[in-house]
């Protein structure tokens, strides 16, 4: 089996407030074949997400002169835990809808500057009328309807703490946690309207699963597909970062060179389909609103 991708761009995202570089900002590490093919790493550490955004468009355009398949991994979960979205009393596709909805109600300014605690806090009102499920900010941007501490535990009637991906992956937080060490949550509420307008300005892109299935993806799965978006988790594999490295930057080419190899070895293709006795009703769930972890 042939390989399914040229270049391998994986993203380090960042919620942050203000522009950063370095530790806990945004990495972008690119494994790119060179004029012999050869895959070679090169990593970016734009300092704002608005710089990033502008930095994998322009290696999208390197690689469209080439017609190369690309795929791009970004560290934050593409969807919500099931049943979020009727929660919200939203009608649609359940992912979709929490794209537009996120897209309309986030506003990223071009210094970071961010109002994701307040639209948290606006779901929460529309999800339990409380501080739940979000929880996690700072102490100035507590709300009657989002604390900096989590209020208490998911029960039976609320939409569950985990999706199906972070049960699979053992230690994934919980995309409800908005700040400190592990706050994929906010990483997910600045990056999913980032995916949508990726999407949106390519019509040969394809956002996995909910675009091309949670299944095996072949070549002629592909065909006509130059861009295919998935979520990853880099914590699957080893990364030890070398002198004077960031652990951020091992962990992006970490996982570039995981992918890279299953590619190459034809393995990479199954990874895209359902772990062995996942249910028709999980499949569909995965497909339709939570989304996946490509590896897990």
């Amino acid at each position: 089996m042939s390989r399914l991708f040229d270049n391998y761009v994986m993203v380090d995202w960042s919620a942050a407030a203000k522009p950063a570089t370095g530790a806990d900002s945004i990495w972008i590490g690119t494994l790119r074949r060179d004029v012999r093919l050869q895959l070679r790493f090169e990593a970016q550490n734009p300092p704002t997400r608005k710089a990033a955004l502008e930095a994998i468009t322009n290696l999208l355009a390197e690689f469209d002169k080439r017609g190369d398949r690309t795929l791009i991994g970004f560290d934050f979960p593409f969807g919500y835990p099931q049943g979020t979205s009727a929660a919200l009393k939203f009608e649609g596709a359940p992912w979709q809808t929490m794209q537009a909805f996120l897209s309309k109600e986030i506003k990223d300014k071009p210094d970071n500057a961010n109002n994701r605690f307040q639209v948290a806090a606006m779901m929460n009102r529309l999800i339990s009328g409380g501080p739940f499920p979000f929880w996690g900010c700072p102490p100035r941007d507590v709300l009657t309807t989002l604390q900096s501490k989590k209020t208490r535990p998911h029960g039976p009637g609320d939409v569950p703490e985990h999706r199906l991906a972070e049960q699979a992956a053992k230690g994934a937080s919980p995309i409800w946690k908005l700040y400190t060490a592990g706050s994929v949550g906010s990483q997910a509420l600045m990056g999913i309207p980032v995916v949508k307008k990726l999407r949106d300005t390519r019509a040969d892109a394809r956002i996995w699963p909910f675009e091309t299935g949670y299944k095996a993806l072949s070549r002629e799965d592909l065909d006509g597909v130059k861009i295919v978006m998935a979520e990853i988790y880099p914590s699957i594999v080893k990364a030890t970062p070398a002198a004077g490295e960031v652990k951020d930057l091992a962990q992006v080419r970490a996982i570039a060179e995981h992918f890279a190899a299953l590619d190459e070895a034809g393995k990479l293709a199954a990874a895209f389909g359902p772990a062995k006795g996942m249910t028709e009703a999980q499949i569909e769930t995965i497909e339709q609103e939570e989304g996946w972890i490509l590896g897990v």
